[in-house]
């Protein structure tokens, strides 16, 4: 289904047993009157073994999201839906760093992406891209621009069902990253 996460789960009283691709079986107890594949599902599996032995505190905001599974999915959506956004300017038109958003490029921009939320949430994963800054030099990102990535990311968040808590910190994290990002604040920002 799309938009959905592949989930297995076995709910019993009040045991929740989940196995995860690529991750090792989890087991704890929690109250549950449901399980689907939503990403609110995945939540269950903070600080759950992943492959390799890493792990993450429980309480961390990676954990609490789900992992490297459950942000992999929010950056898939993301992405799409902010390159389909023209108040987005994903391409960089009238700029000197014009992108072209090649196949390549794009899965290239998701891995950077992946690796960057997974590390600014307290995720085991470490970020091999470049500083905001230096990465987003030249773009002549607008604040109008980077509010209009922010909604995009906020409603793929919304979508994949994550909890209010969880979305207000990631976007807390992300409005951090504004003064390294936006070049050209001629263009007011609504926030």
């Amino acid at each position: 289904m799309s938009g959905q996460l592949p989930v297995q789960c076995l709910v019993s009283r009040r045991s929740l047993v989940m196995s995860l691709p690529g991750a090792a079986r989890c087991s704890l107890t929690v109250a549950v009157q449901s399980c689907g594949a939503a990403l609110l599902v995945m939540l269950a599996v903070a600080g759950c073994g992943r492959p390799g032995g890493e792990t993450a505190p429980r309480d961390s905001l990676y954990a609490r999201l789900g992992g490297e599974a459950a942000i992999t999915a929010v950056v898939d959506d993301f992405v799409a839906r902010g390159a389909a956004n023209p108040a987005v300017n994903f391409s960089r038109e009238g700029s000197e760093r014009r992108w072209a958003g090649t196949p390549e490029q794009v899965e290239k921009l998701k891995r950077g992406l992946v690796q960057f939320i997974c590390r600014a949430t307290g995720g085991p994963r470490k970020y091999e891209g470049r500083d905001m800054r230096t990465v987003h030099a030249g773009m002549n990102i607008t604040d109008a621009e980077f509010d209009a990535l922010a909604d995009d990311l906020r409603a793929s968040l919304d979508k994949l069902n994550v909890p209010a808590r969880e979305r207000d910190e990631l976007m807390a994290i992300v409005a951090t990253t504004r003064t390294d990002i936006v070049e050209n604040s001629g263009a007011a920002s609504s926030r």
